[in-house]
C-alpha cells in the first residue's frame, strides 16, 4: 500500500474545501490553470534570462514567483487580486 492512498488524498481535499479533478485523457480543463502559470513564466521572465547554472535557473523562477507573480501581479482568475491577497482573504474567510 502506498504511503498515500487516494482515499487519505481525498479526505485532505475535503478538509480544505477542494473537489479533486478525475476527468478523462485529453480534458484541458484540469491543466487550465497551471498551463497559464507557466506560459506567463515563460513569457514573462525566462525569456529574457540566461542561467548559467541550473541553481541559478531555479533561483529565477524563485525570485519570479515570490517578487511578481504572487505579489503585486493581479490575476484576473483571482477577481483581479494578487494571489497573496487573494489567499489571505481566504484564510480570514475561513476562520470566521
Amino acid at each position: 500500500m502506498p504511503p498515500f492512498s487516494l482515499s487519505h488524498y481525498r479526505k485532505l481535499l475535503g478538509t480544505y474545501g477542494m473537489i479533486c479533478s478525475m476527468s478523462r485523457k485529453g480534458d484541458c480543463w484540469d491543466n487550465a490553470v497551471a498551463e497559464s502559470f507557466f506560459h506567463s513564466l515563460k513569457t514573462e521572465w525566462i525569456a529574457e534570462i540566461i542561467s548559467r547554472t541550473r541553481g541559478d535557473a531555479r533561483s529565477d523562477v524563485i525570485r519570479y514567483i515570490e517578487m511578481f507573480y504572487n505579489s503585486p501581479r493581479l490575476h484576473s482568475y483571482l477577481g483581479y487580486k494578487n494571489q497573496n491577497d487573494f489567499e489571505k482573504n481566504f484564510i480570514l474567510a475561513k476562520a470566521a
